[in-house]
């Protein structure tokens, strides 16, 4: 009964992400990021980081992948269910309403204009969501090198996903091999 009741309040709530987020999936990853890491604290940043890793790096829309994650993680098959299904429910509807009416739509200079205006809103919401998810994501120093060294690999030499993913899963185990060893944690070295 209690996994029924925790079902629902995930199928609300990603409902609601599915009715108010523009800009793809990080949006969404914004929403939970503030709900359930920052207020109701069930997950933290890091396993927010992990499950959007794990959700990118798996076929499918990606933040399909994540709601799933998320879901299961918190309560079972009930609630990854829940989640993708009501995340989906608003957009499948609105895309309905759209390309029923698209050529109206696209014709319409307000709806031209106003989409103008949620484009340059997206771009801080998921900007946002990136910052948020790097913010106490690494449980070493030596990890932030590390991601900052794929971010250049794939925007300056165009080393592809597959590659980085690697590259990561090699070296995470080399680093926390090396600071295990050393018998040191992030949370020893931090004066915070």
């Amino acid at each position: 009964m209690k996994n029924w009741k925790q079902a629902l309040t995930l199928f609300r709530q990603f409902f609601l992400f599915g009715c108010f987020t523009f800009g793809g999936g990080w949006s969404i990853v914004a929403q939970m990021q503030k709900l359930y890491v920052e207020r109701e604290k069930t997950i933290t940043s890091q396993e927010l980081l992990d499950i959007t890793s794990v959700g990118r790096s798996l076929p499918g829309t990606m933040i399909g992948n994540v709601a799933f994650l998320y879901g299961y993680r918190v309560g079972g098959l009930a609630c990854a269910a829940a989640c993708v299904i009501a995340m989906v429910i608003p957009p499948m509807v609105v895309l309905s309403v759209i390309t029923y009416c698209y050529t109206i739509f696209r014709e319409n200079l307000w709806v031209m204009r106003a989409m103008t205006g949620v484009r340059a809103a997206i771009v801080p919401i998921i900007a946002s969501a990136a910052v948020n998810l790097v913010k106490g994501a690494f449980r070493f120093p030596t990890c932030v090198i590390l991601a900052a060294a794929a971010f250049g690999l794939y925007l300056f030499f165009n080393v592809s996903c597959v590659t980085l993913v690697v590259i990561g899963v090699i070296s995470g185990i080399l680093i926390c091999e090396y600071y295990e060893r050393r018998g040191t944690d992030r949370r020893d070295s931090d004066p915070s």
